[in-house]
């Protein structure tokens, strides 16, 4: 059966990465007029052999951070809700089902401007694991995770992890991987901003 594991373990966050910088961003106008803005920085997949040594196994490493930014009357008092997951591509599946499972990343938010993102956190894991199945038939699917799902208050706030581990198993042919994150707010509006696809073959 086809497995796809994300875990994270005990982080921190360096400061100042040498390559840091700003990979997608998405904004959109609520009810009330407040301007809220969702920016994914930093995201690195880095694939590597998979320790099974099984040439149906893909297996990869993932940090990055999230951001939000919220502008207008009263953002102050702003509340909602941050989910953060990946996408999935699956070529073509030696089985008829994909199975999740993981342990939410580490993660950390706190209140601090977008642009002041070299602050350096240590956190624990913050929420249990979960399972999802979904049954995709041996043909080739996106499945969608929602690895966290963060309550976040304020005009600004962060939410990073680093080397979230993550692995498929009983696929053949390349797997596509990408993180987005959605921040939804009380009147069930919701914006999404996508990272890039990365390979991991």
């Amino acid at each position: 059966m086809s497995t796809i594991i994300v875990i994270g373990t005990a982080l921190l966050v360096d400061p100042a990465p040498a390559q840091a910088g700003l990979d997608s961003e998405k904004s959109a106008t609520d009810r009330s007029g407040h301007r809220l803005t969702v920016q994914q920085w930093d995201n690195e997949f880095r694939p590597v052999a998979p320790m099974d040594r099984n040439r149906l196994t893909r297996e990869w490493f993932y940090s990055g951070r999230v951001a939000f930014d919220v502008s207008g009357g009263s953002s102050d008092a702003f509340s909602g809700t941050l989910d953060f997951g990946y996408q999935v591509g699956i070529p073509w599946s030696v089985s008829t089902g994909v199975n999740f499972t993981y342990t939410t990343p580490n993660v950390l938010a706190w209140d601090v401007p977008p642009w002041e993102l070299t602050r350096a956190p240590v956190t624990p894991n913050l929420f249990p694991g979960a399972s999802i199945s979904a049954d995709i038939g041996s043909g080739p699917g996106v499945q969608e995770v929602v690895t966290l799902s963060v309550p976040v208050f304020g005009a600004n706030g962060i939410v990073a992890t680093a080397n979230a581990h993550g692995t498929v198993s009983g696929v053949a042919g390349g797997v596509q991987v990408r993180a987005f994150s959605r921040l939804t707010w009380p009147d069930h509006a919701s914006i999404t901003t996508y990272g890039a696809l990365w390979n991991v073959d």
